[in-house]
């Protein structure tokens, strides 16, 4: 089995597989879908999961209501620990700071909204069903 040119050479690392390996996706395919969806941009421009990473390249990854802007450190196509997979980046002090702000935000809504007070009986859940139906 040959292997391609991007393989022998341990400067390029494939941006999908760099994803995966940082911990940011859990499988190679979400980080894909993720680039592709333009959540994920490299120095400011949207690009392609086959895209090579170089040192220093600035990523801006957008995760549900959180976004990420790193600098890229080490490249690594492969997945290992939680603290190795840490190292290969760097948050810049302006994003993490954003970041615990709106996560702070967040859990102030969420307490602020509250939930019920209790279970909906019998009756109420009959009433939220048909409701629900004839949505539909």
């Amino acid at each position: 089995m040959t292997k391609s040119k991007q393989d022998s050479d341990p400067a390029k690392v494939r941006l999908d597989k760099w994803l995966w390996a940082a911990r940011f996706f859990k499988t190679r395919s979400l980080a894909s879908e993720a680039i592709n969806g333009g959540h994920v941009h490299l120095n400011g421009a949207r690009v392609k999961p086959s895209r090579c990473l170089k040192v220093n390249d600035e990523l801006r990854i957008q995760k549900g209501m959180v976004e990420f802007v790193i600098h890229v450190l080490v490249l690594s196509d492969r997945r290992g620990p939680a603290t190795v997979a840490q190292t290969l980046y760097e948050e810049t002090e302006a994003s993490r700071s954003r970041r615990e702000a709106d996560g702070e935000q967040r859990r102030l809504l969420a307490n602020a909204a509250g939930g019920p007070a209790k279970r909906p009986d019998k009756r109420a859940r009959r009433k939220i069903i048909r409701f629900t139906r004839r949505q539909d």
